[in-house]
């Protein structure tokens, strides 16, 4: 009964991150029409990207210290409570001003969600299926990509995009109902966090590290995938009414990039992370090549996608691992900046994928993106050092 209870409660997460992992993503679909109906350039539509990724990184870490002794349950809730109001906002922004604090207040939830939401997977199952767990908890946020963001895309393109995020508010009532129901209550309640515990997860050589990765291996694809809907139009010639299928094809091979990648993690996250780093960042190199031509650059982006979320699962069970083994007072923390990690290489990835789209040309965004994640296998590497001395001290 235990196991099956579980399961339900890891539906409920991956609900919710589908709600999360639709609004972060929808504006990659939306930018053209965003720029267009508010009258802004590419680059400031980007920032609705960057913006958003930026709160996640200011909020995670802070939010979810200050609201550690608040039960689970609860702090869900009023999470998903805040995204819906966020999103209501979003959709009736009348200029770019309201719009970046509509996607800030919203960004506030997400950190705070992916922090506990990981946490809490990863102690439902067996330390040996950690990766899993998580995995299926961001399978939400995969088949956000596969559905919510071509969806959002299609109503974008046929009836503006402000009805996607009225659908987006839809999906937040649902996602709080989920929550409400299927999340036990019983739920275990965080503990207060002292300052001092929170400043020794950056006195770790490691989990600094790893933050690093995670910022440079993960947000090196958003140089590109934050401006995909203007490439796969301006540069490789498919037709607007086609870009919305090709997010669809685009977000399956995430989300079997996902689940292959918690699996990958389940035994040796380090190990599999550098390889997938390694092949990533090739395929980032290669696309400017492949680009201008129809079907070379198809293959190539659906390989990126494939690659693009397979890196997740292994980085947030890992820091759980590193913070477990060196701050365990501060484990929820230590996922929450892992989270902000993630969102600054979006926000680092996305602004400077506007900034060389705007100078140089959207073609010339995969070399900046192939070079950061190329750096995160780099450190990757290190850690695999630094790691197999520390089980041989141990030993």
């Amino acid at each position: 009964m235990k196991k099956k209870n579980n399961q339900f409660a890891l539906l409920a997460l991956a609900i919710s991150a589908f709600a999360i992992g639709t609004t972060e993503f929808i504006s990659v679909g939306l930018l053209p029409l965003i720029a267009e109906d508010l009258n802004i350039s590419l680059p400031i539509a980007g920032l609705t990207v960057s913006i958003y990724a930026l709160g996640v990184t200011i909020g995670a870490p802070i939010l979810t210290s200050i609201t550690a002794a608040i039960p689970r349950k609860t702090l869900l809730i009023w999470i998903m409570i805040i995204f819906i109001i966020g999103n209501i906002i979003a959709a009736t922004a009348a200029n770019i001003g309201i719009l970046l604090i509509a996607r800030l207040i919203s960004a506030f939830s997400h950190g705070v969600f992916m922090s506990i939401g990981s946490t809490i997977a990863a102690s439902l199952v067996s330390q040996d299926k950690r990766a899993g767990a998580i995995s299926i908890m961001f399978t939400g946020l995969t088949v956000a990509t596969v559905t919510g963001v071509p969806f959002g895309t299609f109503l974008g393109q046929q009836f503006g995009w402000r009805l996607a995020f009225i659908a987006i508010v839809v999906i937040g009532i649902i996602s709080l109902i989920s929550n409400y129901f299927l999340i036990p209550g019983n739920m275990p309640r965080g503990k207060a966090i002292k300052l001092t515990e929170q400043f020794k997860l950056f006195k770790q050589k490691q989990l600094l590290q790893l933050f690093l990765i995670t910022a440079l291996g993960y947000g090196g694809t958003f140089v590109v995938f934050t401006f995909l809907s203007p490439l796969l139009q301006n540069v490789t010639g498919f037709k607007e009414n086609t870009v919305a299928l090709l997010l669809l094809v685009y977000g399956v091979a995430i989300a079997i990039g996902n689940m292959t990648g918690g699996k990958l993690a389940n035994k040796d996250p380090l190990k599999a992370l550098f390889f997938m780093f390694i092949i990533q960042a090739a395929i980032l190199f290669i696309l400017p090549f492949s680009a201008p031509y129809k079907i070379a650059g198809l293959v190539t982006i659906m390989f990126m996608g494939l690659f693009a979320f397979m890196n997740v699962p292994g980085l947030q069970s890992y820091v759980v691992v590193l913070a477990e083994r060196y701050v365990p007072s501060a484990v929820d923390v230590a996922s929450a900046v892992n989270i902000a990690a993630f969102n600054a290489g979006i926000a680092i990835g996305s602004y400077a994928g506007g900034l060389i789209s705007d100078h140089m040309g959207l073609i010339h965004t995969g070399w900046v993106g192939g070079i950061m994640v190329l750096a995160a296998a780099v450190l990757t590497g290190s850690s695999l050092k630094a790691e197999k001395a520390y089980h041989i001290k141990v030993i």
